[in-house]
């Protein structure tokens, strides 16, 4: 590769790494923005249950556990992007999958309750507030595991390249920048929900 090449590469990656770190400050303001409603509305029952009252804890914490290795197993996924060991990646990457699904199916699974007792967005500010700020987390890993189910095919046909590494190294800014929100849904809204 010659220096010419090399320095277009350079820029591409400032401006890729640039636009995206625009695109996380959004989403902070987005999810700052949903935590802030959620504070105002966190008392807004309308005479219904409050988090005290519909949160199953052990099943949050499980939840919370799943996505915090998921971050791990990402981690050992970038690991092996740095050492260029495709099996590592790939192995990294299912297990980050299969952890994100799991977290997923427990956050919808709780949401499908609450509407069946009769706890959905519509009974009250706190609920709508509620669903509005975990369901927003929940569709970003979403969109996370279509993103990642993407990258780990690509790799799997055509190997490890400089253009995946880059789309993987933003891929684990992302994941990780998920698991972070999470822990602050975590705790403003279940654990302050059970203490107040």
């Amino acid at each position: 590769m010659n220096n010419e090449s090399v320095t277009e590469n350079k820029s591409l990656l400032s401006r890729t790494s640039v636009g995206f770190w625009l695109y996380l400050m959004t989403d902070c303001l987005l999810f700052a923005t949903l935590f802030a409603t959620f504070a105002v509305l966190r008392d807004a029952t309308a005479g219904g249950p409050a988090g005290r009252d519909i949160y199953e804890m052990p099943l949050v914490l499980a939840e919370t556990l799943i996505l915090l290795t998921s971050s791990f197993t990402c981690g050992l996924a970038l690991i092996g992007l740095a050492t260029k060991n495709k099996r590592q990646v790939l192995y990294g990457l299912l297990a980050t999958f299969v952890l994100g699904a799991a977290f997923l199916f427990i956050e919808v699974s709780e949401f499908v309750k609450l509407i069946g007792e009769g706890h959905g967005p519509q009974a009250s500010a706190f609920l709508s507030a509620f669903f509005a700020l975990v369901g927003m987390h929940g569709l970003h890993v979403f969109v996370g595991l279509l993103w990642l189910s993407v990258l780990a095919l690509t790799i799997w046909r055509r190997g490890i390249t400089d253009k995946l590494t880059r789309q993987l190294t933003l891929f684990g800014l992302f994941w990780h920048f998920l698991d972070l929100i999470w822990i602050f849904v975590f705790t403003v809204v279940y654990l302050m929900g059970i203490v107040k």
